[in-house]
């Protein structure tokens, strides 16, 4: 097997800022689930209401997604991360003083997911991929993805002490002042968008002939509505798993270190995705990931609540977590190559995003649904062996649509092909 290439000293600066740059922007989002208990105590509100913003920023995060992408690929990455990065800080600082539904919907859910759309992955690992020989733009896909649950598992524990030494509303303030750190993490990254590629304007496509051919392309599409069910499952398990291990009568800080040691099973789980991404079939890699993840979180529903039980299921799900990113971005350079590959992981990753929509959703609105739940829990438990009980039960349903989901997405990867398509295979 040959030698992976060499990295310059530069090249690795510019990986080392790319990861912090991910690992904040990521832990952030991630301590959003640390929050809805206690804001939904203050202002007495249902479960669903922050659920629903928080299933906006998912939204939000994953339409922005595709214009920050394609504009980052047109005219470079520093613009778009710095009035992300601003964005992100007022959307943080507003949500502290969101006292009605619409607020918490245009603080916590537009302006948050906006700022996260510009600062993650979607602009951060193509920027990383083109800095890097093509032997190691998967592995580079790895490390990036590892440094992003660095930041869970760092940032959603501190999140957990600020809460508890200075109350959420003062915790969302710090938590602002800080995102502004990731300007110095941006710089770096300026040189390579997707516009510093073009050598030969004759060969150049439009951002509309590069969306046209991505979609003539069936195994784009397929690419596409699986990811779908990647966001069902993690929007769902970061923001309910929290408020759902306190139903069973956990403490807030189980679920704290619950999501932190899901971050920490994942720099490996991330890792090892980015360099198996180089040795066996991609669309295979995501058809078992999917797979296990619906047998892990089968196992976990029918175990009895436990602290076992709990550190299971952070560690396996945590493995499989962002395992689907190194696989599927690197489908994506394989098809299409990095010139817009801003732009068309944008679009996949906005079907992510929709999924995460509906996993936030559904978690708020079928826990509220108080005639509905006894009826799914009787049947969970009878027929299924769900061994949830309380308040937690309320979840039952959508712990089994995730369960489905996860069968589905197995399935719908399996004909994917790794195959270069359109101008970009006459070219090579």
């Amino acid at each position: 097997m040959p030698q992976p290439s060499k990295l310059a000293p530069a090249t690795k600066i510019l990986i080392l800022s790319g990861c912090m740059l991910l690992m904040m922007s990521f832990g952030f989002r991630s301590s959003f689930g640390l929050f809805v208990k206690p804001i939904s105590e203050f202002h007495n509100w249902g479960r669903d209401t922050i659920a629903i913003a928080l299933a906006i920023q998912n939204l939000s995060w994953g339409v922005v997604a595709v214009f920050a992408g394609g504009l980052a690929d047109r005219y470079g990455n520093l613009r778009i991360i710095l009035g992300a990065v601003l964005v992100y800080a007022v959307g943080l600082f507003s949500m502290a003083y969101a006292d009605t539904p619409l607020l918490l919907n245009s603080s916590a859910g537009i302006l948050v997911g906006a700022g996260i759309a510009g600062t993650s992955f979607g602009i951060v690992i193509p920027a990383l991929m083109r800095a890097v020989p093509d032997d190691r733009k998967p592995w580079v896909a790895g490390i990036a993805t590892a440094a992003g649950s660095m930041g869970q598992f760092l940032i959603v524990p501190f999140s957990q002490t600020l809460i508890d030494a200075f109350g959420w509303f003062s915790s969302l303030q710090i938590l602002s002042a800080m995102t502004l750190l990731m300007v110095i993490m941006a710089i770096p990254l300026a040189p390579y968008s997707g516009a510093n590629e073009v050598h030969d304007k004759a060969l150049d496509q439009s951002t509309l002939e590069a969306l046209k051919e991505a979609f003539q392309h069936k195994h784009y599409v397929l690419l596409v509505i699986g990811f779908y069910v990647c966001g069902f499952h993690l929007a769902f398990i970061t923001v309910h798993m929290p408020a759902y291990l306190s139903d069973l009568g956990f403490s807030a800080k189980v679920g704290a270190w619950s999501l932190a040691l899901i971050g920490v099973a994942n720099m490996i789980g991330s890792y090892m995705s980015g360099v198996w991404s180089g040795r066996v079939p991609k669309q295979s890699m995501l058809a078992w990931i999917y797979l296990l993840r619906a047998l892990v979180i089968a196992i976990f529903i029918i175990l009895p609540a436990s602290i076992y039980s709990i550190v299971f299921f952070s560690i396996g799900i945590g493995l499989l977590w962002l395992a689907t990113i190194p696989p599927t971005s690197g489908l994506v350079a394989v098809m299409f190559g990095t010139r817009y590959m801003a732009l068309l992981y944008g679009v996949v990753f906005l079907s992510h995003q929709l999924g995460s929509f509906t996993g936030v959703y559904l978690g708020g609105f079928l826990y509220e649904q108080s005639d509905a739940f006894q009826v799914v829990s009787s049947f969970c438990g009878q027929y299924l062996g769900f061994s949830t009980y309380g308040d937690a039960a309320r979840y039952d349903l959508v712990w089994l649509i995730n369960i489905l989901l996860g069968v589905l997405a197995a399935i719908i990867h399996l004909p994917i092909r790794e195959r270069a398509v359109g101008r970009f295979a006459r070219a090579q």
